[in-house]
């Protein structure tokens, strides 16, 4: 539906990611998409090209990586609603023993002076994720509390931790039950099964993980793959169009995922200082990473190459999912390509 969507992708792939999905919807309608590229192109760090190389399509799911944190923001979101969550009372009545200075507010704006990751599976080699997941818990403030901003995966992974306890019941079956079923999202979730893998892009070679080639079908991120593949920060799945509809239910306030007073709260800068952006609750705002020249845009980026950005004053929902980690980390261009995407969403948008 855009040539210049086509080219953008294809000017990208093989030497950014192997594989790119990005749709482009204004006022809820796709307006273009695209797909190009293998979902498998290598096997090792020397860029061996794979003997099978599945092509990307439409309906591919890709590691979403941090844009998982959307879908923690929008269960607790959901227990906010019900009043089984207080963003101001702090985490230690969920989780007691815990620092009393930590909220959940101060959890998903990255303000809880929490170090950024904490590589857990080094830590404690061989443990089970239970064990692990209660290292994490314990893990100790090491900076100023209240700010100045600092990106804490191990923060979301409490804030994760918190809405189990809240609403007892594990992660995985929280954001199905509250978030991807509301939205009709069949494709999205933790542990993809089996039968999704030849839809499934590969990511990085990792010679810890058991199998041959490049980790494919279980996630990319290491500390949620040691709590076994489900935490606040990292490990959903998704394709774009079912990205997409987390996008869009957000732009229109929530419905019926969540009351419109819950998503606006998410949506309000929370005044958190020290970013390169302002910050909601769990969701980035006018982030110069991903917007492009989308002004009043929100969203969020993944590690793995992936993005979703909404800009509400142009009616618009963009998804950008790729795997630029495939088959190393560090490849130069993947900011470039999602302020291309965003640029060609708004000359269409016009």
């Amino acid at each position: 539906m855009s040539d210049r969507l086509d080219a953008i992708l294809a000017g990208a792939v093989p030497r950014v990611c192997s594989a790119a999905v990005a749709l482009v919807a204004v006022d809820g309608a796709v307006v273009a998409a695209s797909a190009t590229g293998e979902l498998v192109r290598y096997t090792d760090t020397d860029f061996t090209l794979a003997g099978d190389r599945p092509p990307a399509r439409r309906d591919s799911l890709f590691d979403l990586a941090s844009i998982s944190k959307l879908f923690t923001t929008s269960a607790i979101g959901s227990l906010l609603d019900e009043g089984l969550l207080d963003l101001d009372e702090p985490v230690a009545t969920w989780l007691p023993g815990r620092d009393a200075r930590i909220t959940l507010r101060r959890l998903l704006t990255h303000t809880a002076g929490l170090q950024p990751i904490r590589r857990i599976d080094l830590e404690l080699p061989g443990a089970d994720p239970a064990t692990r997941m209660g290292a994490m818990l314990d893990t100790p403030i090491t900076a100023p509390v209240g700010g100045p901003y600092l990106y804490s995966d191990v923060g979301m992974i409490m804030a994760g931790r918190v809405a189990e306890v809240a609403a007892g019941a594990p992660l995985d079956a929280l954001v199905r039950a509250r978030v991807t079923e509301v939205l009709g999202l069949s494709d999205t979730g933790y542990r993809p099964a089996p039968e999704l893998l030849p839809r499934i892009a590969a990511t990085e070679w990792k010679p810890e993980r058991p199998g041959p080639g490049c980790v494919r079908g279980e996630v990319h991120d290491e500390t949620s793959h040691a709590l076994g593949g489900v935490a606040g920060h990292a490990g959903v799945f998704g394709t774009a169009d079912d990205l997409l509809s987390l996008g869009e239910t957000l732009r229109l306030g929530g419905g019926p995922m969540l009351r419109p007073e819950t998503v606006a709260e998410m949506l309000r800068d929370q005044g958190a200082e020290g970013a390169p952006f302002r910050h909601g609750l769990g969701v980035r705002l006018g982030d110069p990473g991903i917007v492009g020249p989308l002004a009043g845009a929100f969203g969020h980026s993944g590690f793995t190459g992936t993005s979703l950005v909404v800009a509400p004053a142009h009616r618009l929902t963009v998804i950008l999912l790729t795997n630029a980690v495939h088959p190393v980390r560090g490849r130069d261009g993947i900011r470039d390509l999602r302020a291309a995407v965003a640029a060609e969403a708004l000359r269409l948008a016009a």
